[in-house]
């Protein structure tokens, strides 16, 4: 086992993959199911998909095609998007995903965390953070759905998150989102200090250093989607993994 996991994370919409830039601009990469079974054969240890539209349109899941995720994943899957509720929740556990993300549902209630977390663990509960800086440069607690800043601190809601009972956050650099240009590293160290939890960083890794220098600034695993499905300047579509050996001799030198 790795000391900390890498985590391709996926976004879905319209039930094809796609790949977003600071949250806009989704650009279609192709099949899910055909880059779940590349991530298979790099023997990837977790994958994240969330659906970035079902919580717009106020959708359910599609639970035909996270089964279908469930069936070809050889890793625990966590699954986000549209989840509202404590039966919703159940359904999608019970196709055989491991974990659930949440994020706009948690906005509206964060009992929901807790009714997931009591009955199922704090262990398959994410709750999504997803942060962007204003004109300012000071960081703002930012309503995906809504594509609008929220007027609850970021920290508090993080805070609010674990006292409900989640097990882990995915904390998103909007900013940084597809760029390759670096993650967020003082967002990060500023998440760990508020922190007793995993914490998942995403957002702007562009190179194994960059996976490193997360790592160094307090995540406990690190997430990325563009570095996994884009090669080369021209940002060709190539769904890739690190080698294993690759990234245990990274971690070996933190």
């Amino acid at each position: 086992m790795l000391k900390h996991r890498v985590i391709p994370c996926l976004l879905l919409q319209n039930n094809g993959l796609v790949k977003t830039q600071k949250f806009s601009n989704p650009k279609y990469v192709g099949d899910p199911i055909n880059a779940i079974r590349v991530f298979n054969e790099k023997e990837v240890d977790e994958l994240i998909v969330i659906d970035i539209q079902a919580s717009k349109l106020g959708k359910e899941p599609n639970y035909k095609l996270i089964e279908e995720f469930a069936g070809e994943c050889f890793m625990p899957l966590c699954y986000g998007g549209g989840i509202r509720s404590v039966e919703q929740a159940e359904r999608i556990f019970a196709l055989g995903v491991e974990k659930i993300c949440i994020q706009t549902a948690a906005l509206a209630n964060l009992q929901l965390i807790n009714d997931i977390a009591s009955k199922f663990g704090s262990q398959s509960v994410v709750i999504s953070v997803d942060v962007k800086r204003d004109w300012l440069g000071h960081y703002r607690l930012y309503r995906s759905e809504s594509a609008k800043t929220a007027s609850l601190p970021w920290y508090k809601f993080l805070q609010e998150a674990v006292a409900a009972g989640c097990g882990e956050v995915l904390l998103n650099a909007v900013d940084r989102d597809g760029t390759m240009a670096g993650p967020d590293l003082e967002l990060i160290r500023q998440a760990n200090h508020n922190l007793n939890i995993p914490l998942i960083a995403v957002g702007g890794v562009g190179s194994l250093e960059d996976i490193k220098a997360a790592v160094d600034a307090g995540a406990s695993a690190v997430a990325a989607g563009a570095f996994f499905v884009f090669h080369g300047p021209h940002r060709a579509v190539l769904i890739t993994y690190p080698r294993y050996q690759e990234l245990e001799n990274l971690f070996d030198i933190i």
